[in-house]
């Protein structure tokens, strides 16, 4: 939609109609104290070639790097037709579905985003998405509290693989409400959270959830299966926090130990959302049919109308739009409807056997980044244990270092673990999805030799 400036005259006869001096006025019930005043630091305006210019210019600055970066965030490759389609106007401008009878397109959409999310994790219902993968735990164990009314406590367990910023989300938005976030802490050795080891942590009180992630923040496949039996032998519901197209390969959480996880959630970015400078994503959140009414967003259903046609509408919504704030939910505001249909798009067009070879090719192209790399004198793994999507290594020299020395030959070489996990040491989390080549994953090896050579030192 083209932006149409009002002019001096139109915006004077817009404030003459509705009887008010100047466009400050609006304002006046602002008190002057909490006024920002002048933006000083806001350089002054630039004419549109100006602008095209600057912009190209940094474009060119960052260069075009190799990125072998995961942590949650991963360089997929995105179909033409996901964007093509996305963009178009009918998707690209709309709103919240409120009114069915006109919104039919977009919530046809929506349900086929939750169609495809059930299939993905096994679950019996899933939401039109949450913000992002860290809102979207939050939200999970918000409802599991809610919903596990035989729990003597509000505790939590999560594990301290989780990523990392999704416990600093987790904790912002859950503890002020009164939940009391153990951390369980993960083997040195295989970097997973053995489920035998999670019994000292129970104390008297016992916990209304626990957090699985699958794989977690190292790519270490967890042991889904004893951790959701040890779970729910204690009276805990389970929350499965999961990567879309780890669930092509992986047993999906629906079907984790004797009876499945309660509830999963996660990232949708995998899923055709390009990384953007770390956003704006989507979040997914999945459960079983008995929890559906504590389940925040909106959840679409396909229906018939009088004429026996299918028709979609908005099943169940508990908003603060339409019930009072302190009843709600959850006072989620709208969801990345966009984003979640580029994700349908990108689903649909790979459908699932696409989707098994994307993620059967990010296996592959890691264990190949990670012999490369353990090749070098003084790498070696951090964890002995299988993994999908993430290697962690560790390495001779500080971390710091050596990916500030890869960024200027163009190479995002990873993720520091010791800012999250200074007991680790000089460690890094290395990934390399389905658009990583050989020939790039050769360069970063031999100019990561050269690095250590010329610089490694013990941590």
């Amino acid at each position: 939609m083209p932006f149409v400036p009002h002019t001096d005259a139109d915006i004077a006869a817009m404030l003459g109609t509705i009887g008010v001096g100047a466009i400050d006025d609006l304002f006046d019930e602002i008190p002057a104290e909490l006024r920002i005043g002048e933006l000083a630091a806001i350089p002054t305006g630039l004419a549109e070639m100006d602008i095209a210019r600057l912009m190209q210019g940094r474009a060119r600055a960052d260069g075009e790097a190799a990125c072998f970066i995961g942590a949650g965030a991963y360089d997929h490759h995105i179909p033409a037709a996901v964007w093509q389609i996305a963009a178009r106007g009918e998707f690209y401008s709309a709103y919240t579905p409120y009114q069915a009878e006109a919104s039919q397109g977009t919530l046809q959409l929506l349900y086929e985003f939750q169609s495809m999310m059930t299939a993905l994790t096994a679950m019996e219902v899933s939401n039109a998405s949450l913000y992002d993968g860290a809102s979207a735990l939050a939200e999970a164990v918000l409802m599991a509290v809610r919903a596990n009314r035989k729990a003597k406590s509000s505790r939590v367990l999560v594990p301290r693989a989780l990523h990392p910023a999704y416990r600093r989300a987790l904790r912002g938005i859950v503890e002020p409400q009164g939940i009391e976030l153990v951390e369980a802490p993960f083997d040195r050795r295989g970097g997973h959270t053995p489920a035998a080891t999670l019994d000292g942590l129970v104390g008297n009180a016992g916990f209304a959830a626990v957090v699985i992630n699958q794989p977690n923040f190292f790519g270490i496949i967890e042991d889904a299966d004893d951790l959701t039996d040890w779970a729910q032998a204690h009276g805990a519901l389970v929350i499965g926090v999961v990567n879309p197209t780890a669930l092509a390969l992986l047993k999906p959480p629906g079907e984790w130990g004797g009876t499945g996880a309660d509830i999963a959630c996660g990232e949708v970015q995998p899923l055709g959302i390009p990384l953007s400078s770390g956003g704006p994503y989507a979040g997914f959140l999945c459960c079983k049919k008995d929890l559906v009414r504590q389940m925040p967003g909106r959840i679409i259903g396909r229906t018939l109308d009088l004429d026996g046609k299918p028709g979609f509408t908005l099943t169940l919504q508990a908003r603060e739009q339409h019930i009072r704030r302190g009843k709600a939910t959850s006072n989620i505001c709208t969801n990345q409807g966009l984003l979640v249909t580029a994700a349908t798009i990108h689903l649909a067009i790979l459908g699932a056997a696409g989707l098994e070879r994307v993620a059967a090719a990010c296996h592959a192209n890691t264990r190949q980044l990670a012999a490369l790399l353990c090749a070098v004198p003084g790498i070696e793994p951090l964890f002995d244990r299988p993994v999908f999507h993430e290697q962690a290594l560790r390495l001779p020299a500080p971390a710091a270092d050596v990916l500030r020395s890869l960024a200027a030959e163009d190479i995002l070489g990873g993720f520091d673990l010791g800012q999250d996990y200074p007991e680790l040491g000089s460690a890094l989390l290395v990934c390399a999805t389905e658009v990583r080549t050989a020939q790039e994953m050769e360069r970063y090896a031999a100019r990561l030799a050269q690095i250590v050579a010329a610089g490694a030192r013990p941590s």
